[in-house]
């Protein structure tokens, strides 16, 4: 019964007749995405702190995940903190994203990740986040390294 409001609440609401049955922070994060320009991508978690929700990632993934067929809004330009795409790598809708992402001109690395810092949209939010890995890691091998020295 709940499956079935919902399906409905959001075909209303695409079809602009009860936008008040939809939670209104989707609507925020259907904005946000539609402003994703072409070959740029942007993280579940920014999508959410643009919307004034942080750390309400999964939030996005839910209202993304609800959006009927035939929607205008560009789901497939989100993706995870690791520049990772979410979805199991067998499933159909995997395959699909990378391939609209791919086609958009999007690059993975060999890995399977898309470099944030290069396709992240808005650029700056993602400058300090290649700043920090990269001090993340030198800390690490730090760390390692420290039992080794005399």
């Amino acid at each position: 019964m709940l499956a079935a409001f919902r399906r409905f609440a959001i075909r209303e609401c695409e079809e602009g007749l009860a936008r008040t049955l939809v939670n209104p922070l989707y609507h925020r994060i259907y904005r946000i995405v539609r402003h994703i320009p072409r070959g740029r991508v942007a993280t579940y978690g920014l999508v959410a702190r643009l919307a004034g929700r942080p750390g309400a990632a999964r939030t996005v993934g839910w209202a993304l995940s609800a959006l009927p067929e035939d929607s205008d809004v560009p789901w497939w330009r989100v993706i995870n903190a690791a520049g990772r795409i979410s979805l199991a790598a067998d499933d159909h809708s995997a395959v699909f994203q990378r391939a609209l992402l791919l086609r958009e001109g999007v690059r993975f690395a060999p890995g399977g990740a898309v470099n944030l810092s290069r396709y992240g949209w808005p650029a700056e939010a993602y400058d300090s986040v290649a700043a920090a890995q990269t001090r993340a890691a030198s800390s690490r091998r730090s760390r390692r390294l420290k039992g080794f020295r005399t």
